[in-house]
């Protein structure tokens, strides 16, 4: 008896191991880097009611903007690019809604100039 108790034991920890690792995996993959000019999307862009930062990335000579997801990094920012426009380093998990590139910023600084 007291050995199909242990047993359930390393199995009940060999899954709940196994689930987390995934989990960790899963958030951290898509978490990616990019460079370029972040700027406000209402007052440097005018695609936007409020303010909100943006980032535009050069890609094969192509404009691509980033919006970024209104978060607690994103409000923090903003005020250094609100007036205009600045060289930034981001990281964060990158999804697509509705036609536009959203960035989850985890962190997001300013390139020296």
């Amino acid at each position: 008896m007291e050995f199909n108790n242990i047993m359930k034991k390393i199995l009940a920890a060999i899954i709940a191991t196994a689930f987390l690792a995934s989990f960790v995996t899963s958030v951290f993959a898509d978490e990616q880097t990019i460079k370029g000019e972040a700027l406000c999307a209402k007052c440097e862009l005018g695609t936007s009611d409020k303010c909100q930062t943006a980032i535009r990335v050069k890609v094969d000579g192509k404009d691509v903007i980033y919006y970024a997801v209104d978060n607690a990094v994103a409000k923090a920012f903003h005020g250094k690019i609100c007036k205009g426009p600045a060289k930034v380093t981001a990281v964060g998990t990158v999804e697509e809604k509705d036609g536009k590139k959203m960035i989850t910023l985890t962190k997001i600084d300013l390139d020296a100039a």
